[in-house]
């Protein structure tokens, strides 16, 4: 079986998100969960990797982290309220069955 996608959540998505994905047998942590509240993006992202972990984000300065050559294990970005949840549920879902980890890296998927 292919390694699975597994998804860090920074602090501005709600975390009903990764709880859903959860429940469909996801791999979702939250900052919160993670005790990471607070740090910077840089430090988020640099965090993301190490575990090999796809960022969600609602926050630019990650995208802009991403131009700059920060490395990254992938980044899932949604404008702010452009989704609700049950549609970045759904998003990350479809990411999670299509995708594998390697696909992912240094790449950002749009939400």
């Amino acid at each position: 079986m292919a390694t699975r996608i597994k998804f860090y959540f920074d602090e501005h998505i709600s975390k009903a998100v990764a709880k859903g994905l959860q429940r469909g047998g996801v791999d979702a942590l939250t900052a919160h969960a993670a005790g990471r509240r607070g740090f910077s993006d840089a430090e988020q992202l640099a965090f993301a990797l190490r575990q090999q972990r796809v960022m969600v984000t609602m926050d630019s300065d990650y995208i802009a982290l991403a131009a700059q050559g920060t490395l990254h294990a992938g980044i899932a970005y949604a404008q702010p309220n452009s989704r609700s949840i049950g549609e970045l549920i759904q998003a990350l879902m479809l990411i999670y069955e299509t995708l594998e980890p390697a696909d992912m890296e240094n790449h950002i998927e749009y939400l």
